[in-house]
């Protein structure tokens, strides 16, 4: 064979060769690639499977984060699935045995105040002699208790000023008093109007306790023989708010001088904004501190959730101040060294529990919850001895910390195992990121773990805004803000709604100095 056909075969032999080198590298390339693809496009899938589960938990499922005896109970006690395996663990944990007594059912309390009419209802004097011809003795009694009501009345006081004047000089003998003498007209919280301190509380209870808003406040008048627009209340509420304003200046000293305040927020339609439309959405912020054994509640209305409201509610103060992780609080409190931020473990938790319900693993969400729930046993449990602040701190970190610092090396092992675009993947990065302020609540007597005081306040303003919808005005949102302020508090301190308003009301015409506002604070005002 000639060399040329020779050279010319290797070259072609050597080509081919090269060809098949570069034809594997393409092909484990691509391979590769559709892998990874291939995964990635799971994750976004699985994703998007989860919020969708999550969307029908919300709207179908249950709205409570409490765990259903005999199904999730299971969950205090056991295992969670091992979420590197696959396989589930069997370890050996110790129970805790509850036991309880139930309560008869039909059957509640009727508070000792409400007045009792005493009926008695005896048998015939001829059933009372024997039939050995003997008068029978009283043994004993059944008593039983039934209650009436009485249909709301209501009636109307008729105050008669009479007047005075001189027939014969017409004021001329006596020209350092008027000519015409009549009494003052006695002091009430809106002037010249037909409510009473009576009637405004109870108006203001209906509709920020019971939620019935002012137009079907309206109708229920109407029943009773007297009309009372709706228009009507509405202004009484924003002319009862401008007297009451020292007093909710006074709130917000209180607050101010305690060594926790708890806040949250929540969003609130109010129409008529300048330069906003009616669609924009407001905001609500509670803000919840003072004396921990006396707490008061300020509830407050800005435009926006801007970190600016928190610098200025939280103005003056210097302690903890326990939120959510809205990056808002962070923001507000950058610099400032006499403010310690503390997380809510409770939001963690709920990201664990959303996770538990919508995530293939959910094994691994519910490992994450037991941590979460060791740590709640053991506040309850010291929570209950009732010890002094000293010994309390000292074995909630003896107690806590070991827990905390397991969860901790749960939590960082799987991180880089879970996809962050997933519930359980969000769950663990959220809990890490807050993991400093999350610890911070083992520093304090006055902290809990979480954030629930405030968010339990805020409840009955959300329930509200169900019926009411929306706040007609700024000015009225202002208003409707001060009376859950003055509502909350009191029943946060054991106080009657009604009784507070009612001496709140009473007293607020009267007083003519500052100092006589404190003798309104709850604090001052007996149970």
């Amino acid at each position: 064979m000639p060399r040329e056909v020779q050279d010319y075969i290797v070259t072609l032999e050597n080509e081919n060769s090269n060809w098949e080198e570069k034809y594997t590298s393409i092909n484990e390339e691509w391979e590769e690639k559709y892998i990874e693809l291939g995964s990635l496009w799971e994750d976004k899938y699985t994703a998007l499977d989860e919020k969708y589960q999550l969307l029908l938990l919300h709207r179908f499922g249950r709205k409570s984060e409490k765990e259903i005896a005999g199904i999730e109970q299971n969950l205090l006690f056991d295992e969670g699935e091992d979420s590197e395996s696959g396989k589930e663990t069997h370890e050996k944990e110790e129970t805790e045995t509850i036991t309880y007594s139930r309560k008869k059912p039909g059957k509640g309390t009727i508070d000792k105040s409400i007045p009792r009419e005493e009926v008695v209802i005896d048998i015939p004097e001829e059933d009372k002699i024997c039939g050995c011809g003997h008068e029978m003795v009283r043994i004993g009694e059944e008593v039983s208790e039934r209650v009436h009501i009485i249909k709301p009345k209501m009636w109307v006081e008729k105050i008669i000023r009479p007047k005075y004047a001189c027939k014969y000089c017409e004021g001329s003998g006596d020209e350092e008093k008027p000519a015409v003498r009549i009494a003052k007209a006695p002091e009430n919280i809106i002037p010249k109007s037909i409510v009473t301190p009576g009637l405004l509380a109870f108006i203001i209870v209906n509709k920020f306790v019971d939620h019935l808003p002012y137009y079907r406040q309206e109708k229920r008048f109407e029943r009773i023989g007297i009309h009372i627009s709706r228009q009507n209340m509405s202004n009484w509420q924003m002319a009862s708010y401008e007297r009451i304003k020292p007093l909710i200046e006074l709130y917000k000293e209180e607050i101010r001088g305690g060594p926790v305040i708890n806040m949250d927020e929540t969003p609130l339609q109010v129409l008529g904004e300048e330069g906003r439309k009616n669609t924009s959405k407001s905001y609500m912020w509670l803000t919840r501190g003072g004396n921990p054994g006396r707490p008061v509640f300020l509830y407050s209305y800005r435009e926006t959730r801007g970190s600016q409201h928190v610098e200025e509610l939280i103005e003056g103060f210097k302690g903890y101040l326990q939120s959510d992780g809205y990056g808002g609080y962070d923001k507000a409190l950058e610099g400032k060294e006499d403010i310690i931020h503390v997380g809510c473990m409770a939001h963690a938790r709920r990201k664990f529990y959303e996770a538990s319900k919508v995530s293939k693993k959910a094994g691994s969400a519910q490992e994450a919850i037991k941590y979460i729930r060791k740590l709640y046993v053991i506040e309850r449990k010291l929570r209950d001895e009732d010890l002094d602040a000293d010994e309390f701190l000292r074995r909630r970190k003896e107690e806590a910390e070991p827990v905390l610092e397991d969860f901790k090396k749960w939590l960082d092992k799987r991180s880089d195992m879970v996809p962050p675009s997933l519930k359980l993947g969000e769950a663990i990065r959220y809990t890490l990121n807050e993991w400093p302020k999350l610890i911070r609540y083992l520093e304090s007597y006055y902290l809990t773990p979480d954030n629930n005081v405030s968010e339990r306040a805020i409840r009955p303003f959300v329930i509200g805004r169900r019926n009411w919808l929306f706040s007609g005005s700024p000015d009225g949102a202002e208003s409707s803000c001060a009376m859950y302020s003055l509502i909350e508090t009191a029943k946060a301190n054991g106080l009657n709604p009604d009784d507070y308003l009612l001496k709140v009301f009473e007293r607020a015409p009267l007083i003519k100095t500052p100092e006589e506002w404190e003798s309104l604070l709850p604090r001052n005002i007996g149970n």
